[in-house]
């Protein structure tokens, strides 16, 4: 502990000689690092930040930590694709040097402002173990690639009366010719809320008041985080983290959850008007989710694939956590919907497809690996049970179980050597409409599965760390099922 002590607050610029590069040397090494998910040489990745399309490039920043795999003084991280799947690592883009940033800087997004990308990001204040404080900051990075902290930061010094030190994650978005910030907050008296700012140039901010949603969360919610607004097929979304939230059937079964709204938001009288709401998605690793739009103006989300305050297997490696693939939103029969980004198919190399009838002996797909996607397709269903084993071997297995009879569907992380997050659970689940038919992509990537079922209805995400001989893929059934299945050897694209 004395460690992590001297280690948590110092920058990159503080970096012993040859610091970065024993902890580069020892993370490379690790067989569980992704091929194709953006995640760290080094040290600890967590929430994606300023996300943007600009200038014919992606831009992916993110919350990062360089000297351990601990929540430390946060960075901005950076890389850039033209793609989506083939990333470019650039030099750290904000580094927290500043009296308005002396304990990190925390996530925000950005918005492209005459022809200039914004980054607003929360600079972190801590003054004692229980003391804190929040500005909002802002960087801009011009067409060359140049970023610059805003000479007048903070933009938004300290924070309101009535809310306390934690505000953060500013989201800013343009509506009616006016720019609007929203923050993550905490009331003085710990409940959760989202509060506005709003400005005529996106730097001048003045304080509106607190988002009344006409939906009611438990006592137990103590903080709104990672707030997201998007407009989509005529709805108005929002995203957020209430953290706090109970176990309630088959949601918010994480120690950190994400929800979704599908309403009308009015800005102007500050009022959002809830038509429907969901648990974003239920897999074990899935949190701060951030939306762009992409260049061919789809909607598109990266997150997290990490918790806080879970110990990793990597963690003792130097290195912790990824992101997401890219998916793409869309409203389906008025429920939100991910799917794999349309990129992600420029990954795919070799191939093989077929055909089995599975029973209850099982089936199994050739050629091991541990970098693929997988398409499948069951069909003529004449069981009650019946799914899909990955990272197999004789002695560990992550199970996708489907149960006709209950109407749901499970995954199981529970039977690997390196367990971890057990006091959360080991099986999440969710209901699911189960008739003679079901297809399931999953991309695999060394270390983490995601898995979308009918075209993204649901989607887990789930961190495992196999052991090396781990690498099968097996269909089971207590009855007669077919499947058809295309799987995909994918290229690597982000440099260990």
């Amino acid at each position: 502990m004395a460690r992590h002590t001297e280690l948590k607050y110092r920058t990159i610029f503080e970096a012993k000689e040859n610091e970065l590069e024993g902890l580069k040397a020892i993370s490379a090494n690790s067989r569980w690092k992704p091929a194709y998910h953006i995640h760290p040489q080094y040290g600890l990745i967590n929430d994606p930040n300023g996300l943007a399309y600009f200038n014919g490039e992606y831009h992916v920043f993110f919350q990062w930590f360089p000297f351990d795999a601990i929540h430390g003084m946060k960075h901005w991280g950076h890389v850039k694709s033209t793609d989506l799947v083939n990333w470019e690592r650039l030099p750290v883009a904000i580094v927290p040097v500043k009296d308005y940033e002396s304990h990190g800087a925390y996530s925000g997004a950005s918005l492209e402002v005459d022809g200039k990308l914004y980054m607003y990001y929360t600079g972190n204040i801590k003054y004692s173990a229980v003391e804190r404080s929040a500005n909002q900051c802002l960087a801009i990075m011009d067409k060359a690639g140049t970023i610059t902290k805003y000479a007048n930061n903070p933009i938004i010094e300290g924070v309101p009366e009535g809310y306390t030190g934690h505000v953060r994650d500013p989201k800013v978005f343009e509506r009616n010719g006016r720019y609007y910030m929203l923050l993550g907050a905490q009331r003085t008296d710990l409940t959760g809320a989202i509060i506005v700012y709003d400005s005529a140039n996106a730097i001048d901010w003045s304080f509106r008041g607190e988002l009344k949603i006409d939906l009611e969360f438990p006592d137990s919610v103590y903080m709104l985080e990672c707030p997201d607004f998007f407009e989509l097929d005529g709805q108005d979304v929002m995203i957020f983290s209430p953290q706090g939230l109970k176990e309630e059937g088959h949601d918010y079964h994480n120690l950190y959850n994400v929800i979704y709204l599908l309403g009308k938001l009015d800005i102007e009288n500050l009022t959002y008007q809830v038509e429907c709401y969901q648990e974003l998605e239920k897999g074990f690793d899935f949190y701060a989710p951030q939306t762009f739009v992409g260049k061919n103006k789809e909607r598109l989300l990266f997150s997290w694939a990490g918790m806080g305050e879970v110990e990793y297997p990597s963690d003792r490696e130097s290195w912790a956590h990824c992101l997401s693939v890219p998916r793409e939103l869309g409203i389906v029969n008025g429920k939100l919907v991910q799917k794999p980004a349309q990129d992600l198919k420029l990954l795919r190399q070799t191939s093989n497809s077929g055909e089995m009838t599975i029973s209850e002996t099982g089936g199994e797909i050739g050629n091991p690996s541990d970098q693929y996607e997988l398409d499948l397709n069951f069909n003529s269903i004449q069981s009650n049970k019946f799914g899909l084993e990955l990272f197999v071997s004789e002695t560990e297995g992550l199970v996708l179980e489907f149960d006709r009879e209950q109407q749901i569907v499970s995954l199981n992380r529970e039977n690997f050597e390196a367990a971890f997050g057990g006091e959360y659970g080991y099986v999440r689940s969710a209901e699911l409409a189960l008739g003679d038919n079901v297809k399931v992509q999953v991309f695999v990537d060394h270390s983490i599965a995601e898995i979308f079922i009918n075209d993204g209805e649901v989607v887990f995400t789930a961190r495992v760390f196999p052991k090396a001989e781990s690498k099968g893929i097996r269909m089971f059934s207590d009855g007669n099922i077919s499947c058809s299945y295309s799987k995909y050897e994918l290229a690597q694209g982000i440099s260990i």
